[in-house]
C-alpha cells in the first residue's frame, strides 16, 4: 500500500493544473493511479469538469456529463488548517497511546 502526504478528508490547496490556487477537500483517493478526487470550496459539490459518456442503458443518450475529475496527488498541498488538524490528531493518538501504558 502506498503512503501519501494527504488523505481523505484533508483540506488542501491545488498548486498546479487547471484548478491552481483553489482550496479543496479530498473526497476520495485513487491509489492505483496516484490521484485524488477533490471537492472545490465555493463551487457546486464535485462539479469540476465535463466527461464524455458512452450510450448505455442507464444513460441512453450518452454525451457530455458534469462530474468529478481527479488531480495528481503531487499537485496538492496541505493548507495550514490541514497541517494543524493533522498535528492535533497525532498528539491525541500519542496521548492515548501513552495513557494506555
Amino acid at each position: 500500500m502506498k503512503k501519501y502526504h494527504v488523505c481523505k478528508g484533508d483540506s488542501v490547496k491545488v498548486i498546479a493544473g487547471n484548478f491552481k490556487g483553489a482550496e479543496a477537500t479530498i473526497k476520495a483517493m485513487l491509489s492505483d493511479k496516484d490521484r485524488v478526487v477533490l471537492e472545490i470550496a465555493g463551487e457546486a459539490p464535485c462539479k469540476l469538469g465535463k466527461r464524455t459518456l458512452k450510450k448505455s442503458r442507464t444513460n441512453p443518450n450518452g454525451g457530455m456529463v458534469e462530474r468529478s475529475v481527479s488531480v495528481h496527488v503531487s499537485n496538492v498541498a496541505l493548507t495550514e488548517a490541514g497541517k494543524k488538524a493533522k498535528a492535533e490528531a497525532k498528539a491525541a493518538r500519542d496521548a492515548k497511546k501513552d495513557g494506555a501504558k
